[in-house]
């Protein structure tokens, strides 16, 4: 059984920074890309961020490029996301997200085509970041 558990969320004001952590079981982050979504109060859920499953190759949203760091530890099973300069609008449910497909030469299950949450097969229960003015 997937699992995924996210830790790091809280609130801060406005410059401030966090880390997000999220720990999986029951699957082999090493073998798929993994992502962070969050979703704000009334609004879709977006892609923050997603990591290749070796971690050579990151993709950001425009809105955190500069200011948001995503990473992995495959031996430790556990994805992470460094938060800096941490504005209002970022202030929403913060989620980990793996897929079920593996990355293959087509594109397919790569983190490049992965783009929606619809994408994403498995998700952790999310974590609050409340940044305040």
């Amino acid at each position: 059984q997937v699992r995924l558990v996210e830790s790091g969320g809280g609130s801060v004001q406005a410059g401030g920074s966090l880390k997000l952590s999220c720990a999986a079981s029951g699957y082999t982050i090493s073998s798929y890309c993994m992502a962070w979504f969050r979703q704000a109060a009334g609004k879709e859920r977006e892609r923050v961020a997603s990591i290749s499953a070796g971690g050579k190759s990151t993709y950001y949203a425009d809105s955190v490029k500069g200011r948001f760091t995503i990473s992995r530890d495959n031996a430790k099973s556990t994805l992470y996301l460094k938060m800096n300069d941490l504005k209002v609008e970022d202030t929403a449910m913060y989620y980990c997200s793996a897929p079920n497909v593996y990355c293959t030469v087509s594109g397919r299950g790569c983190c490049s085509t992965l783009l929606s949450s619809v994408d994403f097969a498995y998700w952790g229960q999310g974590t609050q970041v409340t940044v305040s003015s």
